[in-house]
């Protein structure tokens, strides 16, 4: 909660109306003629907020944020520029400024700002999220993920395997990263593996490392991610998609901590921590002999699911302003806000993408669009009901009479035309994995190959 604020400026009608304008939203304010007296007041006490002019006599408003983030850190500073001094602005974010405010500007737009310093230290009291994530933080307001944050760091603190499971886009991988930086091998490698994206042939070498001329093209010898991970945390991201030829060796392994390079013939022991993630039902997949059971159990020692996001929409609105925040200061634009039929929209929709997909269609709402209002119109959903889906639903019209085998090929060659050939996304719209989806993708070809011989 912001109760104490500092206001630098060197007009006094500009400081009248600021401690007006917070005085009625019930704040103490402390007023400074010039950047020179503001360092002096930080110097004496402590402040939630410093609201500070950047051009200013004596010590600019860059000098007051300097020191203000030397003293307190967790304090937060907007700074007030001119149209002229914009670029004083957008470097002052680069540096640490929470935001700032084009003059002349608002009441509204004041308390606007004000209003969004308040949500972000109360995510930080909170601790909803950990800074630094790709795509999402760890946010709690939801029943399901508060249990999981509240299990989380008995978890870490274990030596026990971890398999992590939830749909595409959830952050199974946010939450691996959070055990292992809360774990006691935090300080030793984190190595992941996307068993996905690894070509099922060069797998086996990217676990266990080869020897020189153990195979064609291996002209020195290699370091597998088992070497690598040596006294740290090891990842197998979507797990399920290593090959079933491959997991008994794996399992042995990791049931072992010991392996030999491919062509080797000398042991290698490891200490390594397993984690695990799948978008898989694991059940189905042992019972359609697509991973075998015994090293699913031999992984999941601690098991963790995260909820869809539409499981949980009690953190739709925490993640929404999270990514406002920090997409605005990543592209160094003003905290924008979301008015309540955007908010509505949000909450109504189904989030196929998850939290990824959020992530994504708020950071376009920042790059896009000028408003400092993000307003229904500028969120691009893709809901079954939008004109877009609409359009695509006509154009891939199906005729009757079309086999299964042709009928599967288009739709997967149609997907991929419309993620414009990203094969993770086409993926995991389809629902399927993207080795599923690149053997289809070398079947169509081969049959290309052939009709045209």
């Amino acid at each position: 909660m912001i109760e104490k604020i500092l206001v630098a400026d060197d007009e006094p009608l500009m400081r009248l109306f600021i401690a007006e304008t917070l005085k009625r939203l019930g704040k103490e304010v402390v007023l400074a003629e010039n950047g020179a007296v503001a360092i002096k007041k930080l110097q004496e006490e402590s402040f939630d907020l410093i609201l500070s002019d950047i051009k200013m006599p004596h010590k600019s408003g860059l000098d007051v944020l300097e020191k203000s983030k030397s003293l307190y850190p967790n304090s937060l500073v907007i700074l007030m520029t001119a149209h002229g001094t914009i670029e004083s602005a957008i470097e002052a974010m680069k540096l640490g400024a929470f935001n700032y405010l084009i003059k002349p500007f608002s009441p509204e737009a004041l308390e606007g700002a004000v209003q969004k310093g308040e949500e972000h230290l109360q995510l930080i009291k909170e601790n909803l999220f950990l800074r630094n994530e790709k795509y999402a933080p760890l946010i709690a307001k939801s029943p399901s993920m508060k249990k999981i944050l509240g299990n989380l760091g008995k978890i870490a603190r274990s030596q026990a395997s971890v398999f992590i499971t939830g749909e595409s886009g959830t952050g199974k991988e946010v939450i691996a990263n959070a055990i292992h930086r809360a774990s006691l091998r935090c300080q030793s490698p984190f190595i992941k593996v996307n068993c996905a994206a690894i070509p099922e042939a060069l797998l086996e070498s990217e676990f266990f490392g080869h020897e020189r001329g153990s195979f064609t093209g291996a002209h020195t010898r290699k370091t597998g991610r088992f070497e690598l991970a040596d006294k740290g945390t090891l990842l197998l991201d979507e797990v399920t998609e290593i090959p079933l030829t491959l997991q008994p060796k794996l399992l042995r392994a990791i049931q072992e901590q010991e392996f030999e390079r491919v062509g080797g013939t000398r042991p290698l022991n490891v200490n390594i921590r397993f984690l695990a993630t799948s978008s898989r039902n694991m059940m189905e997949a042992i019972e359609n002999k697509i991973f075998r059971e015994d090293l699913y159990y031999r992984l999941n020692v601690v098991p963790i699911h995260i909820p869809a996001l539409r499981e949980r929409r009690e953190d739709i609105l925490p993640l929404v302003n999270y990514f406002l925040e920090k997409f605005c200061l990543e592209n160094h634009k003003p905290i924008k806000q979301i008015n309540d039929s955007a908010i509505q929209k949000l909450l109504q929709y189904e989030w196929p993408g998850n939290v990824r997909e959020l992530a994504n269609i708020i950071e376009r709402s920042v790059v896009l669009d000028f408003d400092p209002i993000i307003d229904e119109e500028h969120l691009y959903l893709g809901s079954s009901g939008s004109k877009d889906s609409i359009a695509i639903e006509k154009q891939s019209s199906l005729p009757i009479g079309m086999s299964l085998h042709t009928l599967e090929k288009k739709l997967i060659l149609e997907t991929l035309e419309k993620y414009h050939h990203n094969r993770t996304k086409t993926a995991a719209t389809l629902g399927i994995s993207v080795r599923t989806l690149r053997n289809k993708l070398h079947e169509y070809q081969e049959m290309t190959i052939e009709e045209e011989g």
